[in-house]
């Protein structure tokens, strides 16, 4: 369920269809670069490129002002977070500036479709998520009593699947933890996979981490249940514990932020403070 593993590798389902389209693209091109014209060497290596350039640069002014503290995080490109709209008119430029027939840029149109239709495709069926059902799972807590995950709380819920070992675990842990503390009306649920208190709890306290609900699933039972691949993983429940949505792999403050907005949609009576 959004992602897919190949071996070792494990992809979130918009990286596996960006990946998809891509491949589908250059073999498109390769056709025409044999075929019509050498010029669609050029021109496929500079779509190629520039595209995904584009795109990542377009959902950064979009969504600046959670870039504008750290720029350089608009080279985190393993977070996902893409404007592909854009491309279309970065495309019609290359395509006017480095095809010099109408033949040309007749067929330029065919790589294009080829790859949109393969991209939407895919990430139709790779990201699709099913609205799963609470885990029948209560879990030990850090600090305070145990949590029955089941049961109804009337809220929407975000639950975090970690490790301390993870480097994309710790690299967004700062994101959410700022989350919770900005979005009172939303439950954060900090699960970590097989570690013991005391490993867990001197991390967060040597990374000045404070979380409200850190729990243990020492079984692992929870990927399992919601049939996720890799950590971390970041799932967005409705106040009802169905699964809204699940995010495979780091996750970024605008992609937080917008989920959350979704769940409160979902939920009106639950309110955020920004």
């Amino acid at each position: 369920m959004n992602s897919l593993s190949l071996g070792p590798l494990v992809l979130s389902g918009e990286r596996f269809a960006i990946i998809a389209g891509v491949i589908v693209f250059m073999i498109g091109s390769s056709i025409l670069v044999s075929r019509i014209s050498g010029r669609f060497n050029l021109w496929s290596t500079v779509v190629a490129i520039g595209g995904v350039a584009v795109a990542r640069l377009a959902h950064v002014i979009a969504h600046w002002e959670y870039f504008s503290g750290d720029p350089m995080r608009a080279f985190a490109v393993w977070q996902d977070g893409f404007a592909w709209l854009w491309v279309l008119p970065f495309v019609a430029l290359a395509t006017f500036l480095l095809l010099k027939t109408r033949q040309e840029r007749a067929w330029a149109i065919a790589p294009v479709a080829a790859a949109a239709l393969v991209w939407v495709t895919t990430h139709q069926l790779a990201s699709a998520t099913e609205p799963l059902p609470p885990a029948e799972l209560t879990l030990v807590q850090l600090e305070g009593p145990p949590i029955d995950l089941a049961q109804s709380v009337n809220q929407p819920t975000v639950i975090n699947i970690w490790t301390t070992w993870c480097p994309p675990c710790r690299r967004e842990m700062p994101t959410l933890a700022q989350a919770e503390q900005s979005h009172p009306g939303i439950r954060f649920l900090f699960i970590n996979q097989g570690e013991s208190r005391e490993t867990v709890g001197e991390y967060l306290a040597r990374e000045g981490l404070s979380l409200r609900h850190v729990l243990f699933d020492t079984g692992m039972a929870l990927p399992r249940h919601y049939r996720t691949v890799g950590i971390p993983v970041t799932l967005f429940l409705h106040a009802d514990g169905t699964l809204a949505k699940a995010h495979m792999g780091e996750i970024a403050p605008e992609q937080v932020a917008a989920e959350i907005a979704r769940l409160n949609k979902a939920s009106p009576a639950a309110l955020s403070v920004t």
